[in-house]
């Protein structure tokens, strides 16, 4: 029974943050089991264009390294804060939440190949922070109930933690800067005296993952009107 609640307050949650989530569990599920190699996992130009192994592209971004207090640390703020920009600024915009994600990976697949970074999936859970956080700057949020200060300092605080932690903050830097350039193409820039929206979400994935728009000169039928209905005349 624990199970079935647990798997039916999972399927409340957002597709995009469900989909992404599980995928980077079953990744570390996989390589946890032997499975898969993080050899197999990691972004390798050579491999991806002269071997073709283009699921590198993907998989970069889905391992969290093995077991224990980093992955549980990340997978965390991932769930956390991809849910709440799916609900929040993002609702109903599916469409523009996945582009959102593509346009992060791609700059970060560029940037991360000159920096020569394997995994990915630390910066683009920073730039899902950062972007949130921009966009709710007045929500206070407690870390780890030592701190408490205002959501823009969030990302910074997340970086000051994983250099205590002794990791690289180059992945961190990575995610806040590709989140930032996000927030000002999407946020900032269209609201200055010239400016426009640059980046437009292509028509096929709102196709593909948006609800049609309803058509304003629609005219419901009179059984569809709210409202008691009279039954039709007897002949």
């Amino acid at each position: 029974m624990a199970w079935q609640g647990l798997a039916a307050e999972f399927l409340q949650v957002p597709a995009v943050t469900r989909a992404y989530t599980a995928a980077c569990v079953l990744t570390t599920a996989a390589v946890q089991l032997e499975l898969l190699s993080p050899f197999q996992l990691y972004f390798n130009p050579h491999l991806v264009f002269r071997k073709f192994q283009v699921w590198r592209l993907v998989t970069n971004f889905l391992f969290f390294g093995p077991l224990g207090f980093s992955f549980f640390f990340n997978i965390l703020f991932v769930f956390r804060y991809c849910r709440m920009l799916e609900e929040g600024s993002f609702r109903g915009r599916t469409a523009d939440f996945v582009f959102m994600f593509l346009f992060g990976g791609v700059l970060m697949t560029l940037l991360g190949f000159l920096g020569s970074l394997f995994f990915l999936g630390q910066a683009l859970m920073a730039m899902l922070v950062y972007v949130w956080s921009r966009r709710s700057p007045r929500v206070r949020v407690s870390f780890f109930g030592l701190f408490t200060f205002q959501a823009p300092f969030l990302p910074w605080a997340l970086m000051g933690f994983s250099l205590l932690l002794g990791n690289s903050i180059l992945v961190d830097l990575l995610g806040i800067a590709v989140g930032h350039i996000y927030y000002f193409l999407e946020d900032v820039f269209p609201n200055q005296p010239g400016g426009k929206r640059l980046l437009l979400t292509p028509g096929f994935l709102k196709l593909l993952l948006d609800a049609p728009a309803e058509d304003p000169n629609y005219l419901p039928l009179p059984e569809e009107q709210p409202g008691p209905h009279l039954p039709p005349p007897q002949e």
